[in-house]
């Protein structure tokens, strides 16, 4: 049996009224490292990702991963890089590693989406970031982030991070910190349909006019993308870390 630590880039619709339900998150980057029963690497896997459904890379992806259109335009889309993904995979079964089970669930929805073959071990999974928050003892609903976690175990920063083969090494690092712990790898059931819960939006004006009342001026239009993007950064829980007693 192998461990599969991989780790995934999306792109979403630049226009709100563009995004397709079924896919709101399609998938531009994925990285993965190979790892034997023993923890080692064995191999790993990087592939860029030609956007069939968002085509132009939404401004706050390009800001956090450093990926633009242009870079894309050459690679293959999705369908040819899963084809390779499980070739590099191979027949072993194995247990997904991932920081997170987002990335479980919009891989399975782009599989889907595409109607390609699923591989059942996809859904045998390892969560290093809830290992490592029970590990810590985290507060209930606090989740770490991967540098916040990386740092806790002095591993080196030697790339940077939201590249997805960056983050799966980052990723692979940690869990071979955690190696002598018991894993006992969960199954991933999708969450059920949600269409009935009331959908709600950020106010951004509303955002906006608590920072003119706190500053007691006027945002510049500079200052009000900054303000957004942060705010839709910190609802990721990336930058949290735990509070040391």
């Amino acid at each position: 049996m192998n461990y599969i630590i991989y780790d995934l880039e999306f792109n979403q619709a630049y226009d709100k009224d563009k995004k397709n339900s079924t896919l709101p998150f399609e998938i531009i980057q994925i990285g993965a490292l190979k790892l034997n029963e023993d923890f080692e690497i064995l191999d790993s896997f990087n592939r860029l990702i030609k956007p069939t459904l968002y085509k132009e890379i939404h401004p706050y992806v390009e800001d956090l991963t450093k990926i633009t259109t242009n870079m894309l335009k050459n690679n293959n889309s999705f369908p040819k890089v899963y084809k390779d993904f499980l070739k590099f995979i191979g027949k072993e079964p194995f247990v997904s590693c991932v920081w997170g089970v987002c990335d479980i669930r919009e891989l399975i929805k782009n599989i889907q989406y595409h109607d390609l073959n699923m591989v059942d071990d996809f859904k045998r999974y390892i969560d290093v970031q809830t290992v490592v928050c029970k590990l810590l003892k985290c507060q209930k609903g606090i989740k770490i982030g991967l540098k916040d976690a990386v740092e806790y175990f002095k591993i080196p920063i030697e790339s940077e991070f939201h590249d997805a083969l960056n983050d799966a090494y980052y990723t692979t690092q940690v869990f071979q910190k955690l190696r002598s712990k018991n894993f006992k790898p969960a199954i991933y059931n999708p969450p059920a349909n949600r269409n009935s819960l009331v959908k709600t939006k950020v106010d951004n004006e509303k955002l906006i006019n608590q920072f003119e009342k706190m500053f007691g001026r006027t945002m510049t239009s500079e200052e009000k993308t900054i303000i957004k993007i942060a705010y839709n950064m910190g609802k990721t829980h990336q930058f949290l870390k735990p509070i040391e007693k």
